[in-house]
């Protein structure tokens, strides 16, 4: 207690741990020192002053915070979709980072952060997306934030080095029969949204948000194709859905069984395909695996993601020949050579594009042996009369 009452007025200890809590020039200072010194810590706010001073009588620059970075990230970019991710992310590092001045972030000053979500069990990946929020901010604080005197916040932002994910593997389209074995375990919803997801290409979120009032008729084909509002497509377009038949087939079983939503289950919506029945059906899948195809069953395909299914239908539009700008479009990514309005000439070039997917396997299509696997299922009738293929017996 002696110790504290001689201390300089701004002054206060936690933890062990001086810090800063000052009004200065009419802004409140709050920022730790790092050290339980207290001559050390007068030192510090003695600097702290100095450099207030300079900056009210000479223009010298202001030194911010990456906690005032970090806030005024979030206040610009509230119409960001991830915004509520990035906030998460934002306030697991400000306990590491958030006092201290924008100079002093970087690889170095980062590492407790990063040991701490290791040991917390946190995963590579999810590390690297939180260290690409911090590298944003820092190369904002560089690159366009300007303090009053036009000076960047930070004169040169730092190289962060992500982490190295040791259990990352790339994409697994798959095979036509490892689709048929898969999609013949999972239950009827997950089915119509995997079918609909392995030939349209949508994301998880774009198929389970997918609502009739985004359906948009084009009569010059007579058809319909969806139209995603951008706030609800990753990249930041509208989002053009094209249905091959396949498709189509299940979009007609859907209808009417929901006023708002496509995809439902006992009349609810579906908020995610990646779930423990999916994951279940995997188990199952991955165990008939050998006795099915006579081989070891592949870690890709026990691990299989559902963001595989796009990566699916991305590969077989490569292999039936469809050229890269308009898999671009038919995959949904984003591209400067790539309009956000189609007239039905071009639609009709996409859908052509689409049915090729259809084709690739023999006459017994595996999609629809998938669906006729699920007797209890009403889409094989509906598939069967739309592809125009004869039902088959055969055993999957």
């Amino acid at each position: 207690m002696g110790r504290n009452s001689r201390r300089m007025p701004g002054l206060l200890i936690r933890g062990g741990i001086w810090h800063i809590d000052k009004v200065i020039n009419g802004t409140r200072v709050c920022e730790s020192i790092g050290t339980c010194e207290l001559k050390e810590a007068e030192a510090a706010l003695a600097r702290r002053l100095q450099e207030a001073r300079s900056v009210r009588l000479f223009g010298a620059q202001r030194t911010r915070t990456f906690r005032e970075a970090a806030t005024k990230y979030l206040e610009e970019h509230s119409h960001k979709r991830s915004l509520e991710r990035d906030a998460r992310a934002l306030e697991s590092v400000d306990r590491f980072v958030g006092e201290l001045p924008l100079r002093r972030v970087h690889h170095d000053t980062l590492q407790p952060f990063v040991r701490s979500r290791l040991q917390a069990g946190i995963s590579p990946g999810t590390i690297n997306r939180d260290l690409a929020v911090v590298r944003r901010i820092l190369n904002l604080s560089a690159r366009l934030w300007r303090d009053e005197s036009d000076r960047p916040w930070l004169a040169t932002p730092p190289l962060i080095q992500m982490q190295r994910h040791p259990h990352q593997r790339g994409p697994y389209p798959l095979s036509i029969e490892e689709e048929r074995l898969l999609f013949s375990e999972l239950d009827g919803h997950l089915a119509n949204m995997a079918l609909f997801k392995v030939n349209t290409g949508l994301r998880e979120q774009e198929v389970v948000n997918l609502r009739w009032n985004w359906e948009a008729q084009v009569p010059e084909l007579d058809t319909s194709i969806f139209v995603i509002p951008r706030d609800y497509v990753k990249n930041g377009l509208d989002r053009y859905v094209v249905l091959n038949r396949i498709a189509r087939s299940v979009i007609e079983q859907c209808r009417g069984c929901h006023p708002e939503f496509v995809f439902t289950r006992a009349g609810r919506p579906v908020t995610r395909i990646y779930n423990s029945g999916w994951k279940a059906a995997r188990r199952r899948a991955s165990t008939r695996y050998v006795q099915e195809f006579g081989r070891a069953c592949p870690a890709g395909f026990r691990s299989l993601r559902v963001h595989d299914l796009k990566h699916t239908f991305g590969h077989r539009l490569r292999v039936a020949g469809v050229g890269f700008e308009d898999r671009k479009v038919l995959l949904g990514h984003k591209s400067h050579h790539v309009t956000t309005h189609y007239s039905a000439p071009e639609i009709g070039t996409l859908i052509e594009a689409s049915e090729r997917v259809c084709e690739l396997g023999s006459r017994k299509s595996p999609a629809l042996a998938i669906v006729r696997a699920r007797a209890a299922s009403q889409v094989t009738d509906l598939l069967v009369a739309r592809v125009g293929l004869e039902p088959t017996t055969s055993a999957l």
